[in-house]
């Protein structure tokens, strides 16, 4: 299995001839954003995590490691299930960049994905 680089960055963040194929993962638009100025390949919503789940977590940095720990439960729901096979698939195929509007992106869904991504890359 050829192993590719994943990154996470802002979706609001200008792309990069390096990205590969960017993938936003949150379950909402980003705000003050238009479509053709994202500069997506796709937009898996089903990947993040509930509303219940985000609107606890408040990206609070303090509760991240909770919050981790809640997705990776919830990630075992069969849609997100697939929509992270279809992340891992994109992840085989090349360059990956997870994009998110969270400011904190080393605290967001992004940034777990990329690490469970990375782990079963190994």
């Amino acid at each position: 299995m050829p192993s590719s680089s994943i990154a996470v960055r802002r979706v609001y963040d200008a792309p990069e001839s390096g990205d590969g194929a960017r993938v936003l993962v949150d379950r909402i638009w980003p705000r003050g954003l238009r479509k053709e100025a994202a500069h997506l390949d796709e937009w898996l919503k089903d990947v993040a995590p509930s509303s219940e789940l985000r609107k606890w977590y408040g990206h609070v940095p303090e509760r991240f490691e909770e919050f981790r720990h809640r997705y990776l439960d919830e990630l075992t729901d069969p849609a997100r299930r697939a929509a992270f096979d279809r992340l891992r698939g994109l992840c085989e195929e090349g360059p990956l960049t997870l994009l998110t509007a969270t400011k904190d992106v080393a605290h967001s869904n992004a940034a777990v994905l990329a690490d469970l991504l990375s782990e079963r890359a190994g």
